[in-house]
């Protein structure tokens, strides 16, 4: 006869078959890009909050294959796999100042050139940008990037800027137009921050939002 003991040691089932030991852990939700150190990073971009509620959110459970298709279409790119899977809990942090909601900080990864790109944004309730930084680069021009010279250029835009970047790229029409590689060399982690960045706010839109910029990027395919 076959014995089977399951024990359960802090969320880790040891399983003893004839003698044989299996350990299978707990499954574990991927989560997205969170700050590192809330109450400070949110005081520091929202000075006059008194709060905050954290909320996490993935494409599967709010509409799965459909939405995630949505999505790339919206972005022109495929999701990559391991930072941007329908699985990936994306952390939201709603800022209040007593009962009224502020404002929104959230981030995305990015895979960038020497490794990952983490992207923070801190929106008000409309989507608008009030505050862009990198919590993580690793690049030997990761300081012209971070320089707020750059980062400051994408203050008071919004997902319609760059749904219409993305349709009149370097044209008069194009509101991102004089947003320049801040290292002057063509490097490739400009593109990304700037996928980036859009990819954020799509999923900021959808979640939040209502697809409030959707006819923005109808206009935009027109």
């Amino acid at each position: 006869m076959i014995k089977l003991t399951i024990i359960t040691i802090a969320g880790i089932i040891l399983l003893t078959l004839s003698g044989l030991s299996y350990m299978v852990a707990p499954a574990i939700a991927a989560v997205g890009c969170t700050l590192n150190n809330p109450d400070r990073d949110i005081r520091n971009l929202f000075p006059s909050s008194t709060g905050y509620k954290t909320h996490f959110k993935t494409i599967r459970k709010l509409g799965g294959e459909t939405m995630m298709t949505e999505i790339e279409k919206k972005l022109g790119d495929k999701l990559e796999e391991q930072y941007e899977n329908m699985d990936i809990d994306h952390v939201y942090y709603q800022i209040f100042k007593g009962k009224e909601t502020i404002g929104y900080v959230f981030g995305v990864n990015q895979t960038g050139e020497y490794g990952l790109l983490q992207l923070i944004l801190a929106t008000d309730t409309d989507g608008k940008i009030l505050g862009f930084y990198y919590q993580r680069f690793r690049s030997p021009n990761a300081d012209a990037f971070k320089d707020t010279k750059f980062t400051g250029q994408f203050l008071g835009r919004s997902l319609a800027d760059f749904y219409a970047h993305s349709a009149y790229k370097g044209t008069e029409q194009d509101p991102l137009r004089n947003i320049k590689d801040p290292t002057g060399s063509n490097d490739p982690d400009f593109p990304r921050t700037i996928r980036g960045l859009k990819f954020n706010l799509i999923l900021f839109d959808t979640f939040w939002l209502n697809r409030k910029y959707d006819p923005y990027f109808v206009k935009s395919v027109l």
